[in-house]
């Protein structure tokens, strides 16, 4: 399986794909970025209250709601993603990257960035970004549709958020439509 990115001014990138077969990478990023084409992905929502997490399966096209993460600490939040990174193998990370519909970064892209870093370090996962524009929209509409409790409703959000940039990043990997943020 191949992934197609394109450069800034929409030409396809041919530089993007790693040497190895079964990864591949942003391009002009750090070769920590490589994430592998199979096996069991993470999807990070990044929250400074609360992080979400959800998981792909091992063929990578389907993704699941799985944890709502209540952040106590760097050393708590290190313990809770080595169990998840215990219990479920990935071979990769995808972090949704909060920008501006004008597609600049904020000051979240920036902590998202280094929680994405620090994320990579702790797990010893490769890791990338996905644009997350309109996740938690999308999560509140799908929550208010099924009637939920405002309680029921935030308990769910996170993890839901993080199930729609995880399975928009690997339909884009199937598609070969290019939605990862650099």
């Amino acid at each position: 399986m191949t992934e197609s990115t394109t450069k800034r001014d929409g030409t396809p990138d041919s530089d993007a794909l790693s040497p190895k077969a079964d990864t591949c990478s942003l391009a002009g990023a750090e070769t920590s970025l490589a994430v592998p084409l199979s096996g069991v992905l993470l999807g990070i929502d990044y929250g400074t209250k609360r992080v979400g997490v959800a998981v792909s399966d091992r063929d990578q096209r389907f993704s699941s709601p799985l944890h709502n993460h209540e952040r106590h600490g760097v050393q708590v939040d290190a313990r809770f993603f080595r169990k998840v990174v215990e219990e479920y193998r990935p071979v990769g990370l995808v972090v949704g990257l909060p920008i501006h519909l004008s597609g600049d970064e904020s000051e979240k892209s920036r902590e998202a960035r280094k929680f994405a870093e620090w994320l990579g370090t702790v797990t010893g996962l490769p890791y990338t970004f996905q644009d997350e524009r309109f996740t938690s929209f999308q999560a509140e509409k799908l929550l208010l549709a099924a009637e939920l409790s405002k309680k029921k409703r935030k308990e769910r959000m996170d993890k839901l958020a993080a199930q729609i940039l995880l399975q928009t990043f690997l339909d884009a990997r199937i598609t070969g439509r290019q939605t990862v943020a650099n």
